[in-house]
């Protein structure tokens, strides 16, 4: 049976590579949302974050504040690399042999994931109230306002999928064990799990049993003939 601290090191290599039940795993699909949501988030300041106002200097949409803009192109691009990085991990995870390794890996996917969880709460408080303190007057014709608003809206969903895949990565890392992790397959129960059978079976004229373990401590070997005998028949008076 595989240690519960193994990570799922003892199933290396053991299942192929499948792509359909690998990119409708769970945690691929969160890391997926996550990378999307990523790059929806530095696209929209990028393109239409900064307008200009009868000047060529660029103004940030949030308030005129150009370090709300920086820090939500920072992270965007951070959490967009970083996905690509953990969806690279989960292809090779399975052919990583070394328990040590393995939870080399499982812990930088907890820190990281709570990381990013971190700076995209940071970054939505931040950009919400630069956004909430912008007046009407700084954005002529509402320049850049769809923008800012799908800006804050992506930052939250971030949130939540950061915060599920961090909560997933710490009970791997606290239970060490490797089902829903990073992997796509499902490891195949123990065969010493299996149930056996509570009473032993008869077969031909031994008595056997499916666990070794549960077999009575002499076996007994039974006479064919005697099994036919029939009982003695009392005498009539």
């Amino acid at each position: 049976m595989e240690s519960a601290g193994a990570y799922g090191a003892g199933k290396a290599g053991s299942v192929a590579f499948d792509p359909v039940a690998f990119f409708t795993h769970p945690r691929t699909v969160l890391r997926l949302m996550s990378w999307v949501f990523s790059m929806v988030v530095f696209s929209c300041i990028v393109n239409e974050g900064y307008i200009n106002i009868g000047s060529e200097r660029l103004l940030c949409v949030f308030n005129n504040n150009a370090d709300a803009c920086n820090f939500g192109v920072t992270i965007g691009v951070l959490c967009f690399l970083g996905s690509i990085f953990f969806l690279i991990l989960d292809v090779y995870f399975p052919s990583i042999s070394s328990v040590k390794d393995r939870r080399r890996a499982v812990l930088l996917d907890l820190v990281f994931s709570g990381f990013a969880s971190f700076l995209w709460f940071v970054g939505f408080c931040f950009l919400a109230n630069q956004w909430q303190a912008t007046s009407p007057d700084e954005l002529p014709l509402a320049q850049g306002s769809d923008a800012a608003r799908a800006t804050i809206a992506f930052c939250f969903f971030s949130i939540l999928t950061w915060a599920v895949l961090t909560l997933s990565a710490l009970r791997r890392f606290l239970t060490g064990s490797n089902r829903n992790l990073f992997t796509w397959q499902h490891l195949e129960p123990p065969a010493g799990s299996a149930r056996a059978t509570p009473y032993p079976i008869a077969n031909g004229a031994t008595i056997v049993t499916t666990n070794p373990y549960q077999a009575p401590p002499f076996t007994e070997t039974l006479d064919p003939q005697k099994l036919t005998q029939q009982r003695p028949v009392a005498p009539a008076f």
